[in-house]
């Protein structure tokens, strides 16, 4: 259904705002995405907004038009606004001239099938949506399964992690459990579990990577906790040339993930 809000008191807006709030949108079910790109990607994957939000007059973009139509075919709503009350619904005045309403579709532990790619990216206690999102456009870039969070993470489905994922949050799949159920999980079914670490001496593009492997990368201050690390099937280190001792965790699981890639693409 199409329809307008004019109205800075619509109920509507307090609701889909508050969104922006983790609590909210546990309780909800739904997540924002915002911007004409990252949308597009995720109806190319299957995905599309229960409510869309656009500005209205304006130049649409094809793409734009297309979305919309597929929107109302599905059966949600698009709903035409100012760019005053998008800015308000979007808490920033640089907002995007779309905004979209979506279902949460995190993936189970138990559903994940590892036979489905050779690569898996895992983050444990993973703080920043930027990394999160980072980590995310990785797993799509090197044709990874999905994001498994470990532990206390920050949430995947923030609109500073959807932002920085470009749209793989939609093409990835997403899991979010413990450690110990992780493990249980991992240790009945193929994998090799490869953890970065300051505890070895193996380097990473000397180490051997079977399939389907699994990166795990640690907390962005702390890194991964010893007992964690001793579970690796491998550990291996980067080398540090400069005065820094450590990667940024996103750009380390990017290093490790092309390496993985690159040799199973020789194979």
């Amino acid at each position: 259904m199409r329809r307008e809000i004019t109205g800075f008191s619509n109920p509507l807006l307090k609701e889909v705002r508050g969104l922006r709030e983790k609590k909210l949108r546990k309780r909800a079910g739904l997540f924002l995405a915002e911007g004409l790109r990252i949308m597009t990607e995720a109806r190319d994957a299957g995905f599309l907004p229960e409510m869309l939000f656009r500005v209205k007059d304006r130049e649409v973009h094809a793409l734009e038009i297309a979305l919309e139509a597929a929107v109302l075919v599905a059966g949600g709503d698009v709903i035409e606004t100012s760019a005053e009350i998008m800015a308000k619904l979007s808490g920033k005045d640089n907002t995007q001239a779309l905004v979209g309403v979506y279902r949460d579709h995190a993936t189970a532990l138990e559903d994940i099938d590892r036979s489905q790619a050779p690569i898996w990216l895992v983050a444990q206690a993973m703080r920043d949506p930027g990394n999160l999102g980072t980590m995310l456009r990785t797993g799509d870039a090197v044709g990874a399964g999905g994001l498994i969070l470990i532990d206390d993470c920050t949430d995947p489905f923030s609109v500073e992690a959807v932002r920085a994922s470009m749209g793989a949050i939609f093409t990835q799949k997403v899991v979010q459990c413990r450690w110990d159920d992780f493990l249980t999980w991992l240790r009945k079914g193929e994998g090799q579990l490869v953890g970065t670490s300051l505890r070895t001496d193996i380097d990473y593009q000397s180490a051997t990577y079977a399939a389907p492997c699994f990166i795990l990368t640690g907390n962005e201050a702390q890194g991964l906790p010893a007992d964690y690390e001793d579970e690796c099937d491998l550990r291996v280190k980067m080398p540090m040339r400069g005065k820094a001792d450590s990667l940024n965790a996103a750009i380390a699981s990017a290093v490790m993930a092309y390496e993985v890639l690159n040799q199973f693409r020789r194979k």
